[in-house]
């Protein structure tokens, strides 16, 4: 594999610091693990919008990466259209691989 985004979200749900799904990302916003929410770009607008007003609730920045639910469950071997790390390191580098493919330009909220 030759993304550096999935290959590293898959590092890291190999760590066990990924966490993927709606509910359980959260969860983890809400128990102040969660460092960085990473939505797939075709992620549901309504489920989408439960997460943001989380992650916003609890000062928790999110990124929309230009890659499918499906392009991720490649990586990860499961389908999912939202994220979350609870690691600070690979929370940083996610957040800098992200950043510089999009221009520095991040995603417009909901």
């Amino acid at each position: 594999m030759n993304d550096r985004i999935l290959s590293l979200l898959g590092i890291c749900k190999r760590a066990g610091k990924l966490i993927t799904g709606a509910d359980t990302t959260i969860d983890s916003i809400r128990k102040s693990k969660a460092k960085l929410v990473i939505f797939a770009n075709d992620f549901s607008k309504s489920s989408k919008k439960s997460v943001q007003t989380a992650a916003d609730e609890c000062n928790v920045k999110t990124l929309t990466m230009n890659r499918s639910k499906e392009e991720i469950g490649f990586a990860l071997g499961k389908i999912c259209g939202v994220m979350t790390t609870e690691d600070k390191g690979f929370a940083d580098k996610l957040e800098q691989l992200i950043e510089n493919e999009s221009g520095g330009e991040l995603y417009d909220k909901i």
